[in-house]
């Protein structure tokens, strides 16, 4: 049975036998499907994950933190039960990176745009869709009808190319995802202190009050014995009356900074009731060794790492472009023309024609005007702009993470030199006058010179211990990513405390 057998036909051709044409059949089958499979098995699939492993990464390694990906019910069960939990007590500033992670919608739209990327990566390594089309002549019997089906030969050659081009520009995604993790983090780092801060400069205020306030109260008593007189007791009370004035911006301000919070931790309802610590965190035993640092910068940080897979993908561009300048379009595909018609002779029944006649079709585009020149060097204008751009961020994230480690180490000499130096010379300075004013040694205007400094003092004390983390946390964005800024820095306008305005009840002033 496995002998071929052939048998002469028309034309003197010959005819080949069953089983041969069966086995032919199977062999030309088997080779589609093994084309088929080949550009199916190039094809990518969706993450488990959906892209966030790059991201997952930075946040685990870098700031010891978890992201989950919200569904259409918001965020996981387990994820609200964590954030419970860090909200049930006072709140660190590891717990507020973690809640505004898990919590801030703009991040989980962050995520939904990586969908977004990945989808369309998915899509461009899917081999080209084929295009089917039927006209329609006539209507009844007397029809023609034009079938075809076409595909694109120049989009299934250039597949790989566009399908690694996809993949570049989806790592780029999935590392501009990951800047925005740092960013967020950061962010809620930056303002968790600011916050802090401000609770613990209106604490400070309200108990200068409350000593300004009992101050107050003993001038007017001794100023009814005639001991104090009109001035004396007047620069008192003015003294208590601008202290409670800058007590009332202070809770304000306080107010704001807590709402900006809030705000970033994606809190609402009953969650805003968190609570916070007293005070800021002690300044660390050990610093940050700036030796390595700019080396870390240039290969750990997320906005560099996606700049360059943004320049890889265009670098693909580019090379497409040069590749497929001539021809911009090629479309192959198979064609039928079925014609049928009835004709009526007299004295016999209609008579029914019908043909088909099969072939292929051919679209090809050339761009005859240009040669594809201006494609080819609008994507090398591109990729040039690209490259610059990267390298101009590496020059800046080498700056910047110099900058940021200048700052650290600065702020932190300014704190150790506020709380070793400044704040136990006003305290003895304090102790001093009120001795000698017992005494009767001293005027009251001296005291409240000397009051006046030491709570600017202790101001600024706590605006320097604020700055020095916030320089601590631009000194990690700077190093991994996340975004620095010297506007990080600076009282009010930063959204600092309003300690400094208290620079109008200055001796000075």
């Amino acid at each position: 049975m496995g002998r071929t057998t052939t048998a002469p036909g028309r034309g003197g051709k010959t005819a080949r036998a069953p089983d041969e044409t069966v086995r032919g059949r199977s062999a030309r089958v088997a080779a589609s499907s093994a084309v088929l499979a080949a550009l199916l098995g190039g094809c990518a699939s969706f993450s488990p994950d959906a892209g966030l492993s790059v991201a997952g990464d930075y946040a685990s390694l870098e700031l010891r933190k978890d992201i989950v990906k919200g569904g259409d019910q918001g965020i996981a069960p387990t994820a609200e039960a964590r954030v419970d939990e860090l909200l049930r007590r006072p709140l660190t500033a590891d717990g507020a990176v973690q809640v505004a992670l898990l919590k801030n919608r703009g991040l989980q739209a962050a995520f939904n745009d990586l969908g977004v990327s990945e989808a369309q990566y998915v899509q461009a390594t899917l081999p080209p869709s084929p295009r089917f089309s039927i006209t329609q002549w006539g209507l009844g019997f007397n029809t023609d009808i034009e079938r075809s089906v076409a595909a694109s030969v120049l989009e299934l050659a250039t597949l790989p190319v566009r399908a690694e081009i996809a993949r570049q520009r989806f790592r780029a995604d999935q590392y501009n995802a990951a800047e925005q993790v740092l960013r967020l983090g950061g962010e809620a780092r930056r303002q968790y202190y600011r916050t802090v801060a401000a609770n613990q400069a209106t604490a400070f205020l309200e108990q200068a009050l409350a000593a300004a306030g009992s101050a107050s109260t003993l001038a007017t008593q001794l100023g009814e014995t005639g001991a104090l007189n009109k001035l004396e007791q007047a620069r008192e009370h003015a003294f208590y009356s601008e202290l409670g004035a800058q007590l009332g911006k202070a809770r304000v301000q306080q107010r704001a900074e807590r709402e900006r919070l809030t705000r970033l931790l994606g809190l609402w309802g009953r969650e805003i009731d968190f609570r916070l610590p007293s005070g800021l965190p002690a300044l660390p035993k050990r610093l940050v060794d700036g030796r390595a640092i700019e080396a870390e910068a240039v290969s750990k940080r997320a906005d560099v790492q996606a700049a360059r897979f943004e320049l890889q993908s265009l670098v693909g561009q580019l090379g497409l472009n040069q590749a497929s300048g001539f021809v911009s379009v090629f479309d192959v595909g198979f064609a039928n023309q079925y014609t049928r018609s009835r004709t009526f002779e007299s004295g016999s029944a209609p008579k029914v024609d019908k043909s088909s006649l099969n072939g292929f079709t051919a679209d090809l585009t050339i761009p005859i005007y240009d040669f594809g020149t201006t494609a080819v060097l609008g994507a090398k204008e591109s990729y040039l702009a690209t490259a610059n751009r990267l390298a101009e961020r590496a020059v800046n994230a080498r700056s910047e993470v110099r900058e940021a480690y200048q700052r650290y180490r600065g702020q932190y000499d300014i704190t150790r030199h506020y709380q070793t130096s400044v704040l136990p010379l006003r305290r003895t300075i304090q102790d001093q006058a009120l001795l000698q004013y017992s005494g009767m040694l001293l005027d009251v205007t001296t005291l409240i010179v000397d009051a006046r400094a030491r709570i600017l003092s202790n101001i600024q004390a706590i605006e320097a211990q604020r700055d020095f983390w916030i320089a601590a946390t631009d000194l990690k964005a700077a190093t991994v990513g996340g975004g620095f800024s010297a506007d990080n820095y600076g009282g009010e306008a930063a959204g600092g405390s309003p300690g400094t305005s208290l620079a109008v009840a200055t001796p000075g002033g």
